[in-house]
């Protein structure tokens, strides 16, 4: 399981704000997906009603989890698969390792998925002497640049196009080839994945919902990558957690619905591939060996509790792509798997609250996280339960909780207090002046809200 930094937050912030070139992808990146977004929802006749539609079918699987968790094994055996289940990240690392040795395997291809960088499986294949190749597009450049992704949907979202053209000039044997177009460098890619694809042993890929019904894995990408990592090696490891499984077909196209706008603004991903047990008699492709791995890691603990909500999550990225954190200091600075406003709330939940004490504290509380989610997941809510929780536990820095006894005391005076949120203001406006990169601030009146109200009432008739 790969190390979390979170706890360096603020110092992996400042970093970000000052790097130039993350800052011009980052700012690349944040109109594109928004307007995608916007695009796509608006071709819909009522998109309120597919979320609706989407968040009872996911409300229903979580009711009746552990049935439907059955079902889907069931059925997977039925068909000639193999379900593991991996209570801890090691146990999935290894799980993994044991179904390689056992066919052989040298050369592994992998498509993405946010499961393996939560267990950090490919470190630990790698140190046990496979190779492996990261075959989505995103996922290869940062592999090639030894980073973890800075997007759950766009891994290399932080990198610029003359970062990846020289990563690949560093690594491939270009000759003359010209890389300074996109098509080009999507090109030299392609005719280099292309032999790992044809010689690999095993295939791992992710899964976007599970299918209790049938025993399938529903799997979107917008390369292909994925079906050729699950179809052309002879065997097959799906990585997937424990919340992804939902009772029929019926509501994976309910989820469907609504993943593919609110993650990259198409109507429906590119390639939506439903997997169902290894190759049959009849079938012209497909693996011989299908193995699913299921990933419990701490999940279950949150079943039934008030965090519950977190579990509806399907990965779209939306919540990254509208916050102005995010989108300021990039994924890098949360400083493990998942970042912006789900990953604030899912790495103390999954990690510790100590382990990441200031990410419940990275957001302006804005909303446009819960605004934009297709599953209607309250985050800011849940993001002041974890404050709450940890100022019960008292894991605020001093400072932060004399901070709070500040407040307090001032909100009893309000004289006092209106004095002092307007020499706040003047400092937050000073502190940008004087420090443009590194502040966070977007204050520009001299005058605080109460000031401009009361004025404002003066003039009106």
């Amino acid at each position: 399981m790969p190390s979390c930094r979170s706890n360096d937050f603020l110092h992996q912030a400042e970093r970000a704000l000052e790097n130039e070139q993350l800052q011009t992808a980052l700012n690349r990146a944040k109109s594109g997906f928004v307007n995608k977004r916007l695009n796509a929802i608006q071709l819909v006749d009522d998109f309120e009603f597919l979320k609706s539609k989407a968040q009872q079918s996911k409300n229903y699987a979580l009711t009746n989890l552990g049935h439907l968790l059955e079902q889907f094994e069931q059925k997977v055996v039925s068909c000639g698969g193999h379900i593991h289940w991996a209570e801890t990240p090691d146990q999935l690392n290894n799980i993994v390792l044991s179904i390689c040795q056992e066919n052989n395997a040298q050369r592994i291809t992998k498509g993405k998925s946010m499961i393996s960088e939560e267990t950090g499986l490919n470190v630990f294949l790698e140190e046990n002497g496979l190779r492996l190749i990261e075959t989505d597009l995103g996922e290869y450049i940062i592999q090639l640049a030894k980073e973890p992704p800075s997007h759950i949907i766009a891994p290399a979202v932080h990198k610029t196009r003359q970062q990846v053209a020289q990563l690949f000039e560093q690594n491939h044997k270009l000759g003359n080839r010209d890389l300074s177009e996109i098509t080009s460098l999507v090109e030299e890619a392609r005719q280099v994945l292309r032999k790992d694809f044809i010689s690999a042993d095993v295939g791992i890929t992710g899964a976007n919902v599970l299918v209790a019904e049938t025993g399938s894995v529903v799997l979107v990408t917008n390369e292909g990558n994925g079906d050729l990592s699950a179809s052309w090696p002879k065997t097959h490891i799906v990585t997937a957690s424990i919340e992804k499984v939902v009772a029929t077909i019926e509501d994976a196209s309910n989820i469907l619905d609504v993943l593919g706008r609110s993650a990259t603004g198409q109507s429906m991903s590119t390639y939506t591939t439903f997997f169902t047990g290894p190759k049959r008699h009849e079938d012209l492709d497909g693996p011989e060996n299908f193995h699913i791995i299921l990933l419990d890691n701490g999940r279950s603990k949150l079943m039934n509790g008030p965090f519950q909500d977190m579990l509806r999550c399907v990965k779209c990225g939306a919540c990254l792509n509208h916050c102005p954190v995010y989108s300021n200091t990039g994924g890098h600075a949360y400083g493990w798997v998942y970042p912006g406003p789900m990953g604030s709330v899912l790495t103390p939940l999954l990690n510790g609250l100590d382990q990441a004490k200031p990410l419940p504290n990275a957001s302006t509380f804005c909303g446009r996280c819960e605004e934009v989610c297709p599953m209607g997941i309250p985050l800011p809510s849940l993001l002041r339960k974890l404050r709450q929780e940890q100022h019960n536990n008292k894991l605020e820095p001093l400072l932060w909780r004399m901070g709070l006894g500040a407040y307090t005391l001032l909100s009893h005076y309000p004289r006092l207090y209106h004095s002092s949120v307007a020499l706040g203001q003047k400092l937050l406006i000073l502190t940008k002046r004087l420090f443009p990169k590194k502040s966070l601030s977007t204050a520009q009146d001299t005058q605080t809200f109460m000031q401009q109200w009361k004025a404002k009432q003066r003039k009106a008739p």
